[in-house]
């Protein structure tokens, strides 16, 4: 048995072995081999083969039985299909002989249809040339003939663009048709453009007949094409100035007379007797009237100002130009409307100013007026003549009230007031500071930015006050110095009476002595300014006044003091001593000892001392008190400022004195006093 198995079953055991039994394939053979595999005997695997053949023979019988009625209809469509192409045969072979008969046609149709696309486009370019270079026949006749309308405004920008348009075909090889065209659209474009300003003439005759009139929509756009025509739109601004002139005229003179519908608002001239009312509302009505006109010519000549905004800050220069052109037009289509109210105005202001005395009022109408020029100017310009008129009225205004003050102070000079026994500021000073008050808070008031100077007012209304003070204050002094005369005659003769000199100088001293008229006149010209002064405090407008005023008073009280001081020493005999003490303080070599010098002897100067002494240790008050100076804290400054003049004095001889120099043997008995002592006692 340990011989080889031949070849073929080698191989055939080797691929029954190599098989597998577990694919999906053999799996569902095996499947279907059991189907009709009945018994496992010898001879039915024997007869495997062919009972499988004959199931798969079975098989193949039983498809071909059921796709016999495929294979019919199949065969059946074959057929069709034939015929089919036979037809298509048959119709290709009448294409064929078609073809040639038809080729004549084809190509007329294409050569036909060549022509109709040229001439398509050369009906297209004949259509846009006559578009932009003809006018329609109702383009023409909304030219010449039909009631103005938007269409007449239509075709005119049609012309005009028409116009333009030639000017590019002159620059081609068309210049003939270009220049016929041109002068075809010039006749229509000024015979539509003379029909458009007689049509605006009309129109504007009709605004003038009209207190409120209103400018329609279509008014605005001719207007806005007379624009065109410079000439044109100055004849139309011309129409509109006057018919406007004639009717602002009606109606100015209207409100002074009759008023308003139905007597409201009353007329102007009712409030002629109140001359800030009457001045003041008819330059009410003119600003109004300005405000309304200058609406209504802005919206006429100038409608792309009020529909269009701008929107930019930066303009190019022709639209500055431009702007600037329009804003001349209008001003002077405004200055000759209200051209015709200045002299009705004019008259009734200048009558008021002839008729005016009142200082305030006055004042007041020259700041209204003042006003008004300035804002009438701002929208109407400066250089027209209503602006001129206000200037003139206000110059007008100005000069009345400067006059009313010359005449008022004329009159307070020409009967200067007396000195009250009081030395108090008279009744004209009070006046005057009232009068200027008033007008201060009247400037301050003033809508204006750049306020006038109040400078002259000041001085033109104080000036002529402080004078009548001043002549008053001189004739009293003057009146003083006549009685002083007297009463020194009376006292020299008086002195042939046996009596000491120390005791005549004592009981001098010690009986105060009248105010002499000079004090006295300080004294009331201090009180009279500081009666202008104190009102004027804390005004602004007045402050360089205020202080011209208080160095005036400063000076009047330095005389004042330097007076007082005088008289004390005078009094005390010191006066005529004073020089050789200044001498002495000098330290000059060579000098006289005080001693040897008749006016400075010990006893001389002995009896000045203690007359010296008597006035400022007296137990009455012996040195001057200012009680009529009004204000006290001046009347303090001065009775100080004497005090601090006698002290400087006392010094001055303390010094002389004591100095070894001027040769005093005792000089302690004399000058009893130090210095530091006599300034306690003064108060400083």
């Amino acid at each position: 048995m340990d011989g080889k198995l031949a070849p073929g079953l080698s191989r055939k055991l080797k691929k029954v072995l190599e098989c597998r039994t577990d694919s999906p394939d053999v799996l569902s053979s095996l499947n279907t081999l059991s189907s009709f595999y009945a018994e496992n005997t010898p001879q039915s695997r024997r007869n495997l083969r062919s009972s499988i053949e004959k199931r798969g023979l079975s098989i193949n019988v039983d498809f071909l039985e059921a796709s016999r009625a495929a294979q019919q209809a199949l065969d059946r469509v074959e057929d069709e299909v034939n015929a089919l192409a036979n037809c298509c045969d048959k119709i290709a072979k009448a294409l064929n002989s078609c073809s040639a008969t038809t080729g004549d046609i084809i190509t007329t149709t294409e050569r036909l249809k060549q022509e109709l696309n040229v001439t398509t486009q050369r009906q297209q370019i004949v259509s846009c040339f006559l578009r932009d270079y003809q006018l329609s026949n109702q383009e023409i006749n909304a030219l010449r003939e039909d009631e103005l309308s938007e269409s007449f405004f239509k075709a005119l920008s049609h012309v005009q663009e028409i116009h333009a348009n030639c000017k590019l075909l002159l620059r081609t090889h068309h210049q003939r048709a270009g220049l016929e065209l041109m002068d075809m659209m010039a006749v229509y474009q000024e015979g539509a453009y003379e029909r458009l300003c007689r049509w605006v003439q009309a129109e504007c005759r009709q605004l003038g007949d009209s207190d409120n009139p209103q400018v329609s929509d279509l008014l605005r756009t001719a207007v806005r094409c007379l624009k065109e025509r410079p000439v044109l739109f100055k004849y139309c601004a011309e129409e509109v100035a006057n018919m406007r002139h004639n009717a602002l005229f009606r109606r100015f003179i209207s409100a002074l007379t009759r008023g308003g519908p139905g007597g409201v608002p009353r007329p102007i001239e009712v409030h002629a007797h109140d001359p800030l009312r009457y001045v003041g509302d008819m330059l009410g009505w003119l600003h109004q009237a300005l405000a309304s006109e200058r609406e209504l010519v802005l919206a006429l000549l100038d409608p792309d100002s009020i529909a269009d905004s701008p929107t930019t800050n930066q303009m190019s220069k022709s639209q500055e130009s431009n702007s600037q052109k329009i804003e001349s037009d209008i001003t002077f289509v405004l200055d000759r409307i209200f051209e015709g109210v200045c002299r009705p105005f004019k008259l009734r202001v200048e009558q008021v100013l002839q008729s005016q005395s009142s200082l305030i009022i006055s004042y007041k109408l020259s700041n209204t007026l003042e006003f008004y020029s300035y804002t009438i100017s701002d929208l109407l310009g400066s250089e027209t003549a209503l602006s001129n008129t206000l200037w003139t009225l206000k110059d007008a205004a100005q000069k009345t009230f400067f006059d009313i003050l010359k005449i008022r102070g004329e009159r307070l000079l020409r009967y200067p007031p007396l000195v009250a026994v009081d030395l108090s500021p008279p009744p004209a000073v009070r006046e005057g500071v009232s009068v200027l008050l008033e007008l201060v808070e009247t400037y301050n008031s003033m809508m204006l930015q750049k306020k006038p100077p109040f400078d002259q007012v000041i001085s033109a209304l104080l000036d002529p006050i402080i004078q009548i003070c001043e002549q008053a204050a001189e004739a009293h002094k003057s009146k003083g110095a006549g009685h002083s005369s007297r009463r020194n005659r009376m006292s020299s003769d008086l002195g042939k009476f046996s009596k000491s000199s120390v005791d005549a100088l004592l009981s001098s001293s010690s009986t105060p002595s009248p105010q002499s008229s000079e004090t006295s006149s300080k004294i009331f010209l201090i009180n009279c300014l500081c009666a202008i002064q104190q009102p004027l405090l804390g005004h602004e407008v007045a402050a360089e006044y205020v202080k011209s005023l208080g160095a005036m008073i400063d000076r009047h009280i330095h005389g004042l003091v330097a007076n007082e001081v005088d008289a004390i020493l005078k009094r005390c005999g010191l006066s005529n001593k004073m020089s050789h003490f200044r001498d002495s303080a000098n330290k000059e070599s060579g000098n006289t000892p005080l001693v040897e010098i008749e006016d400075t002897s010990p006893a001389a100067l002995s009896e000045s001392l203690k007359a010296f002494f008597g006035l400022v240790l007296g137990s009455d008050s012996s040195l001057p008190e200012f009680e009529q100076m009004q204000v006290p804290k001046l009347r303090a400054e001065a009775c100080i400022q004497v005090a601090k003049a006698l002290a400087e004095i006392y010094d001055l001889t303390y010094e002389a004195i004591m100095d070894p120099k001027n040769g005093y043997s005792d000089p302690k008995s004399l000058a009893r006093h130090p210095p530091d002592q006599i300034r306690t006692i003064l108060g400083i």
